[in-house]
């Protein structure tokens, strides 16, 4: 098979990763170009088809071009058999929508809010700030949490793998490596059962893994 794209991605993002895992599940090749962050996508070259300079990035073969982590892998999750990754029907579709809404905004944000307060690359450090970040982020944590502990097939809309699994295992991963310590999964059973059941697939598992896991849940400055 020819590939779709060519595809611009760093594999620590968990966007790559969940890229790299659609297009794996769904057969697809992808061209991926050498990739150097802050030069690669400062270059010209780069900028001449993508200007916002960020990425994940996608290019088809006919130069039509795809940002932002979630749309690229929803659009490669269509390019396969649409129930395996989108679901069957009009009501598994929304709720994976659902599920990768709630994971980008409600888990993603306030770690993302975090991880800007402790790697200061969003102004100085405010104990009360990340204190308020993270328990909007184990809010969000809990109730998700709860939401799997009813789900019989460890997954969150069907009864196999899906792009919201995909995107929720994302933010999980990072996460973990920062503020989501040692005692805090063993308090989120249901979650971490679902991130081992997920990148546990053999046609994923070599984009994931627990080895960055941090032990305690980081709360002071870091450098990155």
């Amino acid at each position: 098979m020819a590939p779709v794209g060519t595809f611009w991605g760093d594999a620590r993002q968990r966007q790559t990763k969940v890229i790299l895992s659609v297009a794996a599940l769904n057969g697809l090749e992808l061209q991926q170009p050498p990739f150097q962050f802050g030069v690669t996508n400062k270059s010209p070259e780069f900028l001449s088809k993508f200007p916002y300079g960020k990425i994940p990035v996608f290019e088809d073969s006919e130069g039509w071009t795809l940002m932002e982590g979630s749309t690229i892998a929803r659009y490669l999750s269509d390019l396969g058999d649409k129930s395996v990754l989108l679901g069957s029907n009009a009501k598994e579709a929304a709720l994976i929508d659902q599920w990768v809404h709630f994971s980008e905004q409600e888990i993603g944000f306030p770690l993302s809010d975090g991880l800007g307060l402790i790697y200061g690359y969003s102004g100085p450090f405010i104990p009360e700030a990340l204190t308020k970040h993270v328990e909007r982020l184990f809010r969000a944590l809990r109730h998700l949490e709860s939401y799997l502990a009813m789900r019989p097939s460890g997954y969150l809309v069907s009864d196999s793998l899906t792009l919201a699994d995909l995107v929720l295992v994302g933010v999980i991963s990072t996460a973990a490596c920062v503020l989501i310590g040692a005692a805090e999964r063993a308090e989120l059973l249901h979650v971490f059962a679902h991130y081992s059941k997920v990148t546990a697939d053999e046609k994923i598992k070599e984009y994931w893994g627990t080895q960055d896991f941090t032990e305690i849940a980081v709360s002071e400055p870091k450098k990155l």
